[in-house]
């Protein structure tokens, strides 16, 4: 005889009956095991899954007084790796981490540290570039090639523009370094 799975409102029900504080800790403690999270985020995720509230709240509460949990370094992460990745602009990060349930004063913090240079901030870009600059310029030189093939100076612009743009760049970050970058790479065409 084939056992029946237990329907994810049966799975719901059962962690809802749970009175163990050490079950629902498991349970953050793997969510946590598959990729960083931010407090609001494991909070949802807790509570979606059919843990009490406030056996939800204990295990967060443990977490984040062992270390495991804090908003600040999963922002400061998220950032870096963004950065690193798959660059966005300072606008598309504000509202990624937003989503994550991030605090606004530590959003405003990282994105304030990322600006400024030296051993907190970007410190990358040159003289007069800030971080969405560097950030924008290392987008376009990842996927930039698409923009190329296309023979029209003037469509090639607009194509660079709409990649920036939709990667949450401000407007005039968009329009600074797609023209650059087109200059450059229009040069290094010719050469």
């Amino acid at each position: 005889m084939t056992r029946r799975r237990a329907t994810p409102a049966e799975q719901r029900a059962r962690r809802g009956a749970v009175d163990d504080p050490a079950t629902v800790l498991d349970a953050a403690a793997r969510s946590l095991e598959a990729r960083s999270r931010s407090t609001e985020e494991l909070r949802r995720r807790l509570g979606a899954a059919g843990y009490r509230t406030d056996l939800v709240e204990d295990a967060i509460a443990r977490l984040t007084t062992l270390g495991y949990l804090d908003d600040e370094a999963f922002a400061r992460a998220w950032v870096e790796s963004r950065d690193r990745a798959h660059p966005r602009g300072e606008r598309a990060l504000r509202a990624e981490l937003r989503r994550k349930g991030v605090a606004a004063e530590v959003v405003a913090a990282i994105i304030e540290d990322r600006a400024s240079p030296g051993p907190g901030g970007s410190g990358e870009a040159g003289a007069g570039a800030g971080p969405d600059d560097v950030a924008a310029a290392r987008l376009l030189e990842r996927r930039g090639a698409s923009v190329m093939r296309d023979p029209d100076r003037r469509k090639r612009r607009a194509k660079a523009y709409a990649l920036l743009a939709r990667s949450g760049f401000d407007p005039e970050v968009c329009a600074r370094v797609a023209a650059a970058w087109l200059a450059e790479e229009t040069a290094n065409l010719d050469e």
